[in-house]
């Protein structure tokens, strides 16, 4: 058992963050999944980056892509959070399916999500994951309020009442 292993997954539970959804298209497939840690890079240029279990399908055909998608879905958007995350692959594999997608050159923007497409700068990988950084190459702004993730459960965000 290791301690400060326990004790750094306990710790980053109670971190909420945004939940996306990142897709790729290109040579090494079509295919998305769901992600927690995204966050913007720089503004100039711009630029953002996204971790990736290192061994995954999605690393992998992102690397041989050049390219992804960081789609940041809807608060209403539980379903595809799970279906992109795998809880339905064993019904329906393509997680795409039925998905009323906008296709790019760098992967699929799915419904009213707020979208970062991107073209693979540089990867690093660090433990078992895969920072993919990308520049952005294209931005679709959906204007809709997001999904976030915490404590092993979906929450919306709301203003802070005075």
């Amino acid at each position: 058992m290791n301690k400060a292993r326990d004790a750094f997954i306990t710790a980053m539970r109670h971190v909420a963050s945004t939940v996306t959804v990142v897709t790729t298209d290109g040579p090494g497939g079509q295919l998305g999944a769901t992600v927690s840690a995204f966050t913007s890079l720089s503004a100039d240029p711009p630029s953002v980056l996204v971790c990736l279990k290192a061994d995954s399908r999605i690393a992998l055909a992102v690397r041989d892509n050049g390219v992804f998608c960081v789609n940041i879905l809807p608060e209403d958007a539980v379903e595809t959070a799970q279906r992109f995350a795998g809880a339905f692959d064993r019904e329906n594999p393509d997680r795409f399916l039925g998905q009323e997608i906008t296709n790019t050159d760098e992967g699929p923007i799915l419904p009213r999500a707020t979208a970062f497409a991107c073209s693979l700068n540089h990867i690093v990988t660090h433990g078992s994951h895969a920072i993919c950084i990308g520049n952005v190459t294209g931005i679709s702004n959906a204007g809709e309020k997001p999904l976030t993730y915490m404590s092993g459960a979906f929450h919306i965000v709301r203003p802070q009442e005075d």
